[in-house]
């Protein structure tokens, strides 16, 4: 009877001590509850005593979480839907206002963060161009709803948003062959604009060319003239010396050149008065005076 007396006596200090001791990790943040009551806000890692069967301890993973939100429409500054898909890094800094707030359900943690980051991204994508939300600021959006989202949140949920981002941003089915049809017509007309402004250019530069090219067609027929002017000159002047050298001379060897080209083919016929000075020295070789 003793024995059955000390085992139950060890069984029930056994369940005592498992209900009185609990552990919270360096990866948790917890709060006790008393009868439902919240009576310590932010419990330290470490080993600690709660009374059995009178406080309750709660216990949430303190490491970053991510929250996927759904995708959803918005309009851009010139009133152009997007289908944006985005999600969040978030972690708890307020275990104590993150179990008022949701009563510690981390899935309605992520609802309420889901709804203020569609707010945000309507507020911020409302305020942009399609091409300021898709490539020129889409960083800067990031930063700059993140930055809005941590004004409150650590406030009334007990959260911080470590991070936004947008996975995806599509155009809806209904719009997306409009737009693509004026992104073609856009394109088209720029590459007309090119296409005319090439031709202008090439217009000019063709112009230039038949330009240059008479200009220079004009030079080289100058200095061909003159020079063929200066050997014509240069020529005579060498004829005029050689002639006042021996005129006698000159004047044979010049018939004599007129012979071989007149008498160079047979079929030609010529009719010439024998007297005439053409053949002065072809008479017993004496010049006609």
């Amino acid at each position: 009877m003793k024995n059955f007396f000390l085992v139950g006596s060890l069984f029930l200090v056994l369940l005592l001590l498992s209900n009185s001791l609990f552990v919270v990790k360096e990866t948790e943040r917890a709060v006790m509850l008393q009868f439902g009551e919240l009576v310590n806000a932010d419990i330290e890692p470490g080993l600690h005593v709660k009374i059995p069967w009178v406080n309750t301890v709660r216990k949430f993973d303190a490491r970053i979480q991510t929250e996927d939100s759904t995708s959803e429409r918005f309009l851009t500054l010139e009133q152009k839907a997007l289908e944006v898909d985005s999600y969040a890094k978030w972690r708890i800094v307020d275990v104590g206002q993150f179990y008022v707030s949701t009563r510690g359900n981390v899935a309605t943690a992520g609802a309420l963060l889901a709804e203020r980051i569609n707010d945000g991204l309507r507020d911020q994508i409302g305020a942009r161009t399609l091409i300021e939300v898709v490539s020129g600021e889409r960083d800067q959006l990031m930063i700059a709803l993140t930055n809005e989202l941590n004004e409150t949140t650590a406030s009334d949920i007990g959260i911080e948003v470590i991070d936004v981002r947008v996975k995806r941003i599509d155009l809806p089915d209904d719009v997306r062959s409009s737009v693509y049809e004026r992104m073609i017509t856009e394109r088209n007309r720029e590459a007309q604009e090119l296409r005319s402004r090439g031709e202008e250019l090439a217009i000019g530069i063709r112009a230039d060319a038949d330009r240059q090219a008479v200009i220079f067609e004009a030079e080289a027929y100058r200095d061909a003239e003159r020079i063929r002017g200066e050997g014509d000159a240069e020529a005579t002047g060498i004829y005029a010396s050689a002639f006042s050298r021996d005129a006698e001379f000159f004047t044979f060897t010049r018939s004599l050149n007129a012979y071989r080209e007149t008498f160079s083919s047979k079929n030609d016929v010529l009719l010439l008065d024998p007297d005439s000075d053409y053949f002065k020295y072809l008479k017993d070789g004496v010049p006609v005076q």
